[in-house]
């Protein structure tokens, strides 16, 4: 993503298709409790979703004993899914913006970061852009905790000094791509290198086998409760329902460089986007529709633009059909339901409380860009993801919250 300019910084100091669960658990889940706060710090999330959204379409990135899987619970922030994460001996417990549309781990937006016995700062500066945000910082070492059988020795972490857009956590820890760590930490005055991943480490130190991250996200009307489950090494079984179906990582610059993949997307009987390559991102908090397959959807659902919240709004949900996402030769449908915000926390985004807002939004560039959706966290609490790097590919499933009504 863009490198902040350079003053700042001084003054900081085709698609392959497997229809079975293939990874598999072998050993009892570790499940780790967090609570749940609902924070979106004044920004529309529209305005925040699209800001993102266009430094990821720009492919900007900053320049300067074995268990089969672990799982790391995690919580529902409305803008984003965060977990608890451990860095330091005697360690400090940060909330950290579980994101896959990145991969630099970073700490101290909100509680600092403080130097332990375990830790090592390399004096490197190290800078990410986020588009709806960025960071500045020292890049150390240091053991990180994801639970008590997930510690990551000598991890690479960002210790901020100076950061924007991140009121209400401490920082992100990436699970994105490793690729997109290069060029991100910088010694001084110059160099760069590509900074080992959470799973990158978790790998390498012989803590998990494989290279994958199992999501699930539930639906909550509820600005306090327990709703989201990392899964490291493998997938929880427990959380979808039948059969996994995988797809490579497409080929299509921009979307390539994140965990993208191919789709079509149709409402009703109709066809609103070509098979086209977009990413799945839990960092974002809508679903992202390229401007002319946007269109097509308001003019299907009849909604209008509320200038409050900044999302659609109908005055009945009966104007609703199911929203098709064609991935691997299946549909993933959101129900007219699973379209709605949910109507408990309106008044959280700024609404009024019986109102029936969207998650679709506009991506704020037509389609054949390389990146024409998002497949945001209103997506992702519907279905099962997986995210496997050892196989260069993304997977997904049913779970028992495809067809809920909680909105």
């Amino acid at each position: 993503m863009g490198k902040l300019p350079s003053l700042l910084v001084f003054a900081a100091l085709t698609s392959l298709v497997l229809s079975s669960p293939v990874i598999e658990t072998r050993e009892p889940l570790v499940h780790l409790p967090l609570s749940r706060r609902l924070k979106t710090g004044g920004l529309k999330l529209i305005e925040h979703d699209q800001a993102r959204a266009r430094a990821l379409i720009a492919g900007r990135k900053s320049k300067l004993g074995k268990r089969a899987s672990e799982n790391v619970t995690v919580e529902n922030q409305a803008v984003s899914y965060v977990a608890t994460v451990a860095v330091g001996s005697p360690a400090t417990d940060f909330s950290l913006i579980v994101d896959t549309g990145s991969s630099n781990t970073w700490v101290g937006a909100g509680e600092r970061f403080k130097e332990t016995s375990t830790t090592q700062c390399s004096g490197q500066l190290v800078e990410v852009e986020y588009g709806s945000g960025f960071f500045i910082g020292e890049e150390c070492t240091d053991t990180v905790s994801l639970g008590p059988d997930l510690v990551i020795k000598s991890q690479s972490i960002g210790a901020a000094l100076l950061s924007e857009g991140f009121e209400g956590v401490d920082g992100i820890i990436g699970l994105g791509p490793v690729d997109l760590t290069e060029g991100t930490v910088q010694s001084f005055p110059g160099g760069s290198s590509v900074v080992p991943t959470v799973t990158n480490n978790l790998v390498s130190q012989g803590t998990i086998a494989i290279e994958v991250v199992g999501v699930s996200f539930e639906p909550t009307t509820s600005d306090s409760a327990l709703n989201g489950v990392l899964t490291f090494g493998g997938v929880d079984s427990s959380k979808f329902i039948g059969d996994l179906t995988f797809v490579n990582v497409t080929t299509i610059s921009p979307a390539s460089e994140f965990w993208g993949i191919d789709q079509q997307v149709s409402i009703g009987s109709s066809t609103i986007l070509s098979t086209t390559a977009g990413i799945v991102d839990t960092g974002t908090t809508l679903v992202l529709l390229a401007t002319d397959a946007y269109d097509q959807y308001v003019s299907a659902t009849g909604a209008t633009l509320d200038q409050t919240t900044g999302l659609l709004t109908v005055p009945s949900d009966s104007s609703l059909v199911n929203l098709d996402f064609l991935i691997g030769g299946k549909n993933f449908s959101l129900t007219p339901n699973a379209q709605i915000w949910p109507r408990a926390l309106n008044t959280d985004i700024g609404g009024t409380a019986d109102a029936i807002y969207l998650i679709v939004g506009d991506l704020g560039t037509d389609s054949g860009e390389g990146l024409d959706f998002i497949n945001g966290m209103t997506f992702l609490e519907r279905f099962y993801s997986v995210f496997d790097t050892t196989n260069n590919r993304v997977g997904f499933a049913s779970t028992p919250f495809t067809n809920a009504t909680t909105n």
